[in-house]
């Protein structure tokens, strides 16, 4: 049975929300709707988050399909990644929807990723559909919320028949939808009803063929599978075709297989017809981007493109004294070859290989981007080292113009003072400063090196209390010099475990990162030093014994507890002349010269 013949209409949507604001979990409840079971949904597990980064950070980074039918129509539910570093998969997803569903938190509104994705999506002329999720929080504010969302579209640009927009109120995780939020339903038929409505049917023009890839996939049986969208007439398994390259090159492919998205899975076809999303098994050589049309009389469709990356980082062989005890990657040809790999789906990833062949130059869309893959690639058993994050600069009219991001801060009007102060240090430009409830609502214009330790020193001034985010805006004129971290580092002068005797008695020349115990190596960085230099600290020095014995005197030492970094907050602490040594089982800071001797050679060869 073809069930693509079966078929009535269409309905492309692509989801966008910001983190935790429920977008993965209306998507269950869709899928549970339309009773799409699976053994594990008893369990009440989350089916699209599958990979374990996004479920820890409770973030999208890779766009996933999902289809649904309903009422004899077929929806293809598209999740976006909710994160602004990730614009390379945003950009690409939006290109095989035709319609968006916008969610946004029944008290907090929209928020600045999801502005940067919105801002894609009324761009490429999307229809979008407005939920407002979460209505049964206290303090939520659907009426106040429904103009934010007004508002950002108006300021979007957004067409007439955008801001015309449906909107639906309820709460994913109780699973209910409806107009009206003060009149709460049992289902949540009211969202699929004004999906069929409102969301305007997949065109499926005839004439020839002309699929295009946005994503791909990968199997070990098959290789690599192209998946996009169908614009244009039809593909049949078996057939002859042409790919149009980035070079304007057309290449001769036959298609071994289709396959339709069906529920959560894919399902085996024998044709395709415009309109649809599907998977192409076969295609050798293809790229991201490419048209899969007739070979005769090619009509390519228009490339996509992709924001550039705006900060790039050394990626090298790990060399420390302990490397290849933890990881089973540790060559450079493994690293080369792993970094290559991400390049084939990462769209908004870059590598350049340097004049060193165990040193890799990776440019990625920020600090979060690139953390996303260094923590992959640690999970798959890699071991690397990392530089400190640098920002691109680009000559403009004979000037040097850098990557300008616009951060939002939320934080408790009592603190807002030491935000306004730290942003403005690191040349942030306050645009917008408003009351948000008893919070206190700033907007600032920032270089992105500015915001490289922010974070760190933002949390630590407001104790945790400050909601921080940021996306890249523009380009601008280089705002001047910003100061850096103005505490130097501890380094460990010898190998070996740190002694509590030791730590104990180096306490007052700053803060440690290392336990007592934990085995160090020459030139690892074991601490921030209360001053603004570097010095070499012995921590291995056990105590001198004596034939005098004091009861209990020798396990006395009251040593205060290590800090912990998280893997970004240790990228944007780092310096220059510092590495991150990086091991499926411990992230440390070492200097990239671990000899003390060789650091000054240096450091005076610089200077």
């Amino acid at each position: 049975m073809n069930l693509n013949k079966l078929m009535t209409s269409i309905r492309n949507i692509a989801i966008i929300a910001h983190v935790d604001h429920g977008k993965t979990t209306l998507v269950d409840k869709i899928i549970h709707a339309s009773k799409i079971f699976r053994e594990n949904q008893e369990s009440g597990e989350l089916i699209l988050d599958n990979n374990d980064l996004e479920r820890e950070r409770g973030i999208t980074i890779l766009s996933k399909n999902v289809s649904v039918r309903y009422k004899g129509v077929k929806i293809n539910i598209i999740d976006t990644p909710g994160h602004a570093d990730f614009g390379g998969e945003v950009e690409r997803v939006l290109k095989m929807a035709d319609g968006v569903l916008l969610l946004v938190d029944a008290f907090e509104g929209p928020m600045p990723q999801t502005r940067f994705v919105l801002g894609k999506a009324l761009g490429l002329g999307l229809t979008p559909i407005v939920v407002v999720n979460k209505v049964d929080k206290e303090n939520c504010r659907p009426d106040e919320v429904h103009e934010q969302v007004f508002d950002l579209m108006f300021n979007l640009d957004a067409t007439e028949e955008q801001l015309d927009f449906e909107t639906v109120y309820g709460s994913s995780k109780h699973g209910w939808m409806s107009d009206d939020w003060q009149k709460p339903t049992d289902n949540i038929f009211a969202l699929l009803d004004k999906i069929v409505e409102v969301i305007p049917e997949a065109p499926a023009p005839q004439g020839t063929p002309r699929f295009q890839v946005t994503s791909l996939d990968y199997s070990s049986f098959v290789g690599r599978i192209a998946i996009g969208r169908m614009y244009q007439g039809s593909l049949k398994e078996g057939a002859s075709m042409g790919l149009t390259k980035r070079d304007g090159s057309i290449k001769r492919v036959r298609i071994k297989e289709l396959q339709l998205f069906e529920g959560l899975g894919r399902q085996k076809v024998e044709e395709v017809h415009a309109g649809e999303l599907c998977a192409v098994v076969g295609l050798e050589g293809f790229e991201i981007g490419d048209t899969l049309t007739d070979f005769e009389n090619p009509e390519p469709l228009p490339r996509i493109s992709i924001d550039e990356p705006t900060m790039n980082m050394l990626f090298a062989i790990n060399n420390s004294p302990g490397f290849g005890t933890d990881g089973k990657f540790v060559t450079s040809r493994h690293l080369r070859d792993r970094l290559f790999k991400e390049t084939e789906k990462n769209l908004a990833l870059r590598v350049d290989e340097t004049d060193t062949e165990d040193k890799f130059l990776v440019f990625g869309r920020g600090i979060l981007h690139l953390s996303v893959l260094i923590e992959t690639m640690r999970r798959e058993g890699y071991e690397l080292m990392v530089g400190q994050p640098q920002v691109i600069y680009k000559e403009v009219d004979g000037s040097r113009h850098e990557p300008i991001e616009l951060l939002v801060v939320d934080v408790p009007e009592h603190v807002s003072g030491k935000v306004i102060e730290l942003a403005t240090q690191r040349k942030g430009e306050l645009t917008i400063m408003e009351p948000k409830g008893d919070q206190q609502h700033l907007e600032f214009d920032i270089p992105s090196r500015g915001l490289i330790g922010l974070r760190n020193n933002v949390l630590t001034a407001t104790a945790g209390e400050a909601v921080m985010n940021h996306r890249f805006k523009e380009y601008q004129p280089f705002k001047g010099e910003i100061k850096g971290r103005s505490n130097g580092s501890l380094i460990s002068m010898e190998n070996g475990p740190g002694t509590p005797y030791s730590l104990d008695k180096l306490q007052d020349r700053g803060t440690f990162f290392v336990p007592a115990g934990e085995d160090l190596y020459t030139g690892q960085v074991i601490g921030e030093h209360n001053r603004e230099n570097d010095i070499v600290v012995n921590v291995q020095k056990g105590k001198k014994l004596t034939n005098m014995r004091a009861a209990g005197s020798d396990d006395n030492s009251k040593i205060a507890p290590p800090k912990k970094f998280s893997l970004e907050e240790a990228m944007e602490y780092i310096q220059k002349d510092e590495y991150l040594e990086i091991t499926p089982k411990n992230i440390r800071m070492r200097k990239i010269y671990l000899d003390e001797n060789t650091r000054m050679r240096m450091a005076k060869k610089e200077g």
